[in-house]
């Protein structure tokens, strides 16, 4: 396939900008101009001469604009086959003019949705002319440059200017990609938005945008962020961002978003191995690093409070990979950055995706965020005692952390402190026994302790259990066909039990 050299363009942008340029180098070149509109008087108005699409198709601007481009005049010359011959002939015999190049952007549909415009308004931003005039650029790129994006100027200016306006087949087939990624996204964008009480179950998502990472899990694999992380957090600080990273800033920003009172958490793999609520965010902090403060080494650290000097003195001292806040105090950035590497982020008001999706052999699992947030007074005794004001609390602080830990989870909690959990395991006896015996190993007193699990127990062995080791209350969501058996010891031993119906299990 042989370069081109572009003699004509048609032009129709909705964003003018950088397009002065853009046909001052066209015109420098010797390329007629055919435009639109509002692109029309912008070229004229430039000093550059242009030819009124009107005068090609013999049609004004009708509808309120919404027809001004749909025309065999245009679209004939954008899709005629150089190399046929019967579409030669038939150019000839319409008397079409060739296009080389066609720049054309879109109207800005998803920026009118997120404005919050009325229905009426965002259904004028679906483009009719526009989205077809630039599928055909791409559909005949053999033949024709399509020029879909203003961001695509710079490199278009290069072409004309260091090549006096010759394209290759390869130049050519790269902007018809980026054309066709342009028109699938915004396609993607219109339907979403019109099937946004999911009348239709379809699976589409379009993100154009692309950050390549270091690697993802591994250094062996490849990795990509696809989306805008600016939109999320502020960078502070400290070295580029790992797929690992990522995935323990989502875990954390998940976790810390269930508490309301001053919290910190402490992240490590997707599950916290610190948490504690208290009145100060010093002794937040000090709390969750006791929690496993073997753990919280190189984790990632949150709070739903400003970080100041004196928060930032105490965590300076151990490690931590990233520390995210709401915001920092300019003393506790200054601290905190004393380890070049450490992260810091400063979190942005971004509200968390409605749905999740992983994808699988055949397809894609697709579900709604867990957004179950029980309280106490969603808790129903089941047990002769029922629990203390104390008891409900801590059940309430340990429900919420073990919605986000790996199931099979338990957790165990005293105080408003995360005393220890038991994540990932393949049964839930085990996750209890791994959580009591870390609790421990920390020296936690589980006496007066509560737990939390994130489905009901199938035997009684896990209250059983759990009783002995000096815990007093648990929370559970209930329905097991042996539910009685768990509820008799506690009765027997004057344990407290409520059930909550939710079932919190995350793979």
């Amino acid at each position: 396939m042989s370069d081109i050299k572009i003699k004509s363009a048609f032009i129709s942008v909705y964003c003018k900008e950088g397009l002065e340029a853009v046909v001052k180098k066209l015109e420098g070149i010797g390329a007629t101009i055919v435009s639109t509109g509002g692109s029309y008087e912008f070229i004229t108005a430039a000093g550059v001469a242009a030819v009124k699409v009107e005068d090609i198709t013999g049609y004004p601007s009708i509808l309120g604009g919404r027809v001004k481009t749909l025309h065999p005049g245009i679209f004939g010359g954008i899709l005629a086959r150089r190399g046929h011959g019967e579409d030669m002939s038939q150019v000839a015999e319409y008397g079409i003019t060739l296009f080389d190049l066609v720049i054309v952007d879109l109207y800005p549909f998803e920026e009118t949705v997120a404005s919050g415009a009325s229905d009426q308004d965002i259904i004028e931003k679906i483009d009719i002319g526009g989205i077809s005039l630039i599928r055909a650029g791409a559909k005949n790129w053999a033949d024709v440059l399509i020029v879909s994006s203003r961001g695509q100027y710079e490199e278009l200016l290069l072409l004309l200017d260091g090549k006096g306006g010759v394209v290759s087949a390869e130049e050519r087939y790269r902007f018809a990609l980026e054309a066709f990624n342009m028109t699938s996204h915004y396609d993607t964008a219109i339907f979403n938005w019109f099937n946004r009480n999911g009348d239709i179950a379809a699976f589409k998502q379009s993100i154009i945008s692309a950050h390549p990472l270091r690697y993802g899990e591994n250094p062996h694999q490849k990795g990509i962020f696809f989306g805008d992380p600016d939109l999320v957090f502020e960078q502070l600080h400290g070295k580029e961002l790992s797929y690992n990273n990522l995935l323990d800033i989502d875990a954390a920003m998940s976790l810390i978003d269930e508490f309301e009172e001053i919290t910190f958490a402490v992240i490590k793999h997707n599950n916290a191995c610190g948490v504690a609520c208290r009145d100060s965010l010093k002794d937040a902090w000090e709390a969750a690093l006791a929690c496993d403060p073997v753990s919280a080494y190189g984790g990632v650290a949150i709070t739903n409070r400003e970080v100041d000097e004196t928060v930032a003195e105490e965590m300076d001292k151990i490690f931590l990979e990233v520390v995210m806040a709401p915001s920092f105090t300019p003393g506790a950035v200054e601290i905190l950055s004393h380890k070049k590497n450490r992260i810091i982020l400063c979190r942005k008001d971004a509200t968390a995706p409605a749905a999740l999706f992983r994808p699988m052999p055949g397809g894609v699992l697709w579900q709604e965020r867990d957004r179950a947030a029980e309280s106490a007074g969603d808790m129903k005794p089941v047990t002769d005692r029922h629990p203390t004001e104390e008891e409900y609390a801590d059940m309430v602080f340990a429900n919420r952390i073990v919605k986000h830990s790996r199931s099979n989870a338990i957790v165990l909690a005293k105080g408003r402190q995360l005393c220890a959990s038991g994540i990932g395991q393949t049964s839930r006896i085990d996750a209890l026994r791994q959580a009591i015996d870390k609790a421990r190993a920390f020296g936690f007193s589980l006496e007066g302790a509560v737990m939390a699990s994130d489905a009901f127990f199938p035997f009684a062995d896990s209250v059983t259990t759990a009783g002995e080791a000096g815990i007093t209350a648990v929370v559970q969501p209930g329905g097991s066909v042996r539910d009685q058996e768990s509820t008799d010891y506690c009765n027997k031993t004057g344990m407290a039990m409520v059930f909550t119906g939710i079932r919190h299990f995350k793979h």
